[in-house]
C-alpha cells in the first residue's frame, strides 16, 4: 500500500489554521467555529481517506492470501519432491555400495583363481619330463609371467593362464597310455638333433629322424634340451620301435627303480625308527604309555562325571535348606552322585562342629579327585625333552667317538647325530602332545572348584539366617 496519511500533520495543519483564523478575526466565537468547522471537513476527508485504503486493503488482500497460499502448496511440493529425491539418492548410495562389494568380491576372487592358476603353472613345471617343455614350454613361460607383469590387465592375464591350463589338460589326456611329439635332443658328442619323443609314465624316449640317435631321455643342467643316452644291444632297437611306431614292448623297467625304491620305503616305519633313537628311546616310550593311559583314565573319569551332573537334585537341595528341612537335604546330598551336592550334603551333615571347615574338607575331597593324573603328566611334560637331550648327548658323544679312528665308515658316525635327533624329536613330541591335556584337565578342575565354591557360598547365605534368627529367639 503506497498511500499513507499522517493525522499528526492533519491535526496540527487544523490547530495552525484555526490559530490563524482566530488571530485575524475579532471575534474569539466566530474563530472558534469556523476552527471547528475547518477540523470537521479534514476530519471527514480523513476518514473518507481512511475508508478508501481499508477497502483498498481489502481489496488486496485476497489475491495476497491466494499467492501465499500457492507458495505454501508449492512449498509442501517442492519438500515432497526433495524426500522423494533423497530417498532416491540413499538407494543410489546402497545400490552402489552393493555393486562395490561385489565387484570387490569378483576381484577377490579373480585375485585367488589367479594365484591358483599360477601357483599350478610352478609346481607343474617340476612335474614333467624336461623333454615335454619343447611342446607346452612356451604356454608354461607364458603363463607364468603374466602373473608377474604388471602392465597387463586382469583379463589379459587370466587368458594367459587359462590358455596353458588348457595346455596341461590336453597333456594329460595325451599323456594316458602315453605320448609321441616331436622336438630336438642332444646326443653325446654334443649334437643337437630332430626327431620324436615318446612318453610313457615316468620315461622318456627319443629317436632321431635320421635313425641314428636313440635312447633314453635325461635332463642337462643349465639347458633346457635333454641328453639322449643311447642303450646297447637289443634296448636299443627296441627304443626306436616303441618311439617311431608308438607300440612295442618297452625294454627296461618303466618306474626307473621307483618300485625298489618304494620297497624299501615301506621298510621306514616308526618301529625302524625307534630303533635308531638308541637305548634312551625305552624311557620315553614308558613315558608316552604312561601319558596316553592317564589321560585316556581322565577322559573317562570326566565324561562320567559330566554324565552324573544332576542340576534338579541341587535344586531340590537348596529347596529343602530354604525351607528348613536339614534332613531332607542330608539324605538328597548322600544319594546324589553328583559331586557338587554330595559335598554340600557332608557339609550340612557336619554343620553343628563347623559348616566352614566341613566345607573346604569335602571340596578338598572332591577336587582331589579331579587334580588324580595331573601330577603325573606334569612330570612326563618336564621329564620327556630332559631325556630327549639325553639321548642327544649320548649320540654325540658315540659320533665324536667315531671321528678319531673309523673315517672311512661315515655311516657310523651319522647313525649317532640320528639318534640324537630322533631322542629329541620324541622327548619334545610326548611333551607337547602332553601338554594338551595337562592344561585341559587343569581348567576342569578349576572349574569344579569354583562350581564348588560356588553352590558353598549359597549354602551359608542359607544357613546363617537360619542360625541368626535361632539365637534372636533364644
Amino acid at each position: 500500500m503506497k498511500t499513507k496519511i499522517n493525522i499528526n500533520s492533519v491535526i496540527l495543519g487544523v490547530f495552525c489554521l484555526g490559530i490563524s483564523g482566530w488571530a485575524e478575526q475579532p471575534s474569539a466565537s466566530e474563530s472558534m467555529d469556523q476552527l471547528s468547522s475547518s477540523s470537521s471537513q479534514e476530519l471527514n476527508k480523513s476518514i473518507q481517506e481512511l475508508n478508501r485504503l481499508r477497502d483498498q486493503i481489502a481489496t488486496e488482500k485476497l489475491p495476497l492470501a491466494q499467492e501465499l497460499t500457492a507458495s505454501e502448496e508449492k512449498l509442501v511440493q517442492l519438500r515432497r519432491n526433495y524426500e522423494q529425491n533423497a530417498r532416491m539418492v540413499d538407494a543410489g548410495n546402497l545400490e552402489l555400495a552393493n555393486i562395490k562389494n561385489g565387484i570387490k568380491a569378483r576381484q577377490d576372487e579373480m585375485t585367488y583363481v589367479g594365484n591358483l592358476l599360477d601357483e599350478y603353472a610352478r609346481s607343474f613345471e617340476s612335474k614333467i619330463n624336461i623333454s615335454e617343455f619343447q611342446y607346452c614350454g612356451e604356454s608354461l613361460d607364458s603363463a607364468k609371467k603374466a602373473a608377474e607383469n604388471t602392465t597387463l590387465s586382469a583379463a589379459e592375464k587370466f587368458s594367459g593362464q587359462t590358455s596353458f591350463l588348457k595346455v596341461s589338460v590336453e597333456r594329460l589326456f595325451n599323456a594316458i597310455g602315453g605320448m609321441r611329439f616331436p622336438g630336438v635332443g642332444v646326443d653325446t658328442k654334443g649334437t643337437v638333433e630332430d626327431g620324436q619323443f615318446a612318453v610313457i609314465g615316468p620315461v622318456a624316449l627319443f629317436r632321431a629322424n635320421n635313425g641314428k640317435t636313440a635312447g633314453l631321455v635325461i635332463p642337462q643342467s643349465g639347458s633346457t634340451k635333454p641328453l639322449i643316452r643311447p642303450l646297447d644291444g637289443a634296448m636299443q632297437s627296441g627304443i626306436k620301435a616303441l618311439v617311431e611306431k608308438g607300440e612295442g614292448i618297452m625294454p627296461l623297467d618303466p618306474s626307473r627303480g621307483g618300485a625298489l625304491k618304494a620297497l624299501v620305503q615301506q621298510k621306514v616305519s616308526l618301529i625302524s625308527i625307534f630303533k635308531k633313537g638308541g637305548p634312551i628311546m625305552w624311557p620315553l616310550l614308558l613315558a608316552a604309555g604312561l601319558a596316553v593311559f592317564t589321560v585316556i583314565e581322565r577322559v573317562l573319569f570326566l565324561i562320567g562325571q559330566q554324565a552324573k551332573r544332576d542340576m534338579k537334585a541341587m535344586d531340590k537341595f537348596f529347596a529343602a535348606v530354604e525351607r528348613g528341612d536339614t534332613e531332607a537335604a542330608v539324605q538328597i546330598g548322600s544319594e546324589s552322585e553328583f559331586y557338587v551336592v554330595r559335598t554340600l550334603g557332608y557339609a550340612l551333615r557336619h554343620k553343628e562342629k563347623s559348616l566352614a571347615n566341613a566345607l573346604l574338607y569335602a571340596q578338598e575331597q572332591e577336587t582331589k579327585r579331579f587334580r588324580r593324573g595331573i601330577p603325573i603328566l606334569d612330570t612326563i611334560i618336564t621329564l620327556a625333552p630332559l631325556l630327549g637331550l639325553l639321548g642327544t648327548v649320548t649320540g654325540m658323544m658315540g659320533s665324536f667317538s667315531l671321528i678319531g679312528g673309523e673315517l672311512s665308515s661315515p655311516g657310523a658316525i651319522t647313525g649317532g647325530i640320528a639318534e640324537a635327533l630322533i631322542a629329541t624329536a620324541f622327548g619334545l613330541g610326548i611333551a607337547i602332545t602332553s601338554l594338551i591335556p595337562f592344561n585341559y584337565l587343569n581348567t576342569k578342575m578349576e572349574e569344579a572348584r569354583l562350581e564348588i565354591e560356588s553352590a558353598a557360598t549359597q549354602l551359608e547365605l542359607l544357613i546363617h539366617p537360619a542360625v541368626v534368627d535361632g539365637a534372636s529367639n533364644g
